[in-house]
């Protein structure tokens, strides 16, 4: 019996994509196969970046092809990341496919941390990624890029963003005297972070991952009525003070229809330097506990670990640093649950609706 390309996507739509747990179930356009004597070449395209070559997806490939008498050649994985759909009235950026809020309900839980080394993870994996600064009163993103100076205008409006560890970035912490303070009210805050944004000259973005300001209120609100974002996601530690503040931010992100794409919980344990004891100083699992209370996806969880906090602060955070260190790994295996979860998310059909605008009659 003659196999044909057919054959092989019928045999390929029974397989269950571990990432996802759904059918593989690619479209032609997504599966390339070329004959290769008496095999068959095949490139499978994801909706996220490939990580760790695909290993299980691409065991659980082989076996339904063979079990489907189809002789597999080379088999391999690349990846294109679509533009998924924002909150009504509002359209994704020209130039940046995916924005996702890193958020928090309150402060001092590592949110900073957390987003720079999933941008950089998410980076790493192959994307194109850019990091927005919103966190205005606190602005961390040029100490933790190891960046400083101010971003150039080439027309003297719009900037262009700075590099740092081949990520696009942007901060009012550029904008302003190393020991300044913001002081500026909601409004304000509020007119500068929107300008930050959309004057920014973000260059082909799959995810601008955005360091929310901390908490629930007027600037965090108005950040995620204002900004399009393709979903958001919760840091917390697992201490029941904190995860009160969580719950009312990832609350204040579904009453304005922002997807949570999955909660992080930071600092569930701590690893002591000297002897490497392990010791849950803030709680066990209350993160997981939450996401699954709120049916969310639990992303998964970080340490309170020493060499993170100093690798952060020299401008060379975990994922950089220690790019096969412990710390990375999770930071890796976080950004690949985040993506895959941004892939699953309705596409962005704005281009198809008309736009509205209002004239003086």
């Amino acid at each position: 019996m003659s196999i044909t390309p057919q054959d092989i996507r019928s045999a390929l739509s029974r397989v269950i994509n571990p990432d996802t747990r759904k059918s593989l179930a690619v479209t032609e356009s997504e599966l390339q196969i070329v004959a290769s004597g008496d095999a068959f070449d095949i490139t499978v395209t994801l909706g996220y970046p490939v990580f760790n070559g695909e290993q299980a997806l691409g065991e659980a490939i082989r076996t339904a092809l063979a079990a489907a008498g189809a002789p597999l050649g080379a088999l391999s994985f690349r990846s294109r990341i679509a533009t998924h759909a924002v909150q009504r009235g509002l359209r994704p950026l020209d130039s940046v496919r995916n924005i996702i809020a890193v958020a928090s309900g309150k402060g001092g839980v590592g949110k900073s941390t957390t987003a720079v080394n999933l941008a950089l993870a998410l980076q790493a994996q192959g994307a194109r990624v850019g990091l927005l600064d919103a966190d205005i009163y606190g602005p961390s993103v040029p100490i933790m890029l190891g960046l400083s100076g101010k971003p150039k205008s080439p027309d003297g409006k719009s900037m262009e963003p700075m590099m740092g560890h081949g990520l696009q970035a942007n901060s009012i912490g550029f904008l302003m005297d190393d020991d300044g303070p913001a002081i500026w009210r909601g409004p304000m805050v509020t007119q500068a972070l929107t300008q930050l944004l959309s004057l920014t000259n973000w260059n082909d973005l799959d995810y601008l991952i955005v360091d929310m300001p901390p908490g629930t209120g007027d600037i965090a609100l108005t950040m995620a009525q204002k900004v399009p974002l393709t979903g958001a996601v919760i840091v917390t530690t697992p201490q029941d003070l904190a995860l009160a503040d969580a719950r009312k931010g990832l609350i204040m992100f579904q009453k304005v229809d922002v997807p949570v794409l999955g909660i992080v919980e930071n600092m569930s344990v701590h690893v002591c330097s000297n002897c490497g004891h392990v010791e849950p100083i803030f709680g066990q699992d209350g993160g997981r506990q939450l996401a699954a209370t709120y049916h969310l996806p639990w992303l998964g969880s970080l340490p309170l670990q020493l060499d993170i906090r100093q690798e952060t602060d020299s401008g060379r955070p975990s994922v950089v640093a220690s790019p096969e260190g412990r710390a990375a790994a999770l930071y890796h295996q976080i950004a690949h649950q985040l993506a895959v979860h941004v892939a699953g998310q309705p596409l962005d059909d704005s281009g198809e609706r008309p736009r509205v605008v209002a004239r003086k009659t």
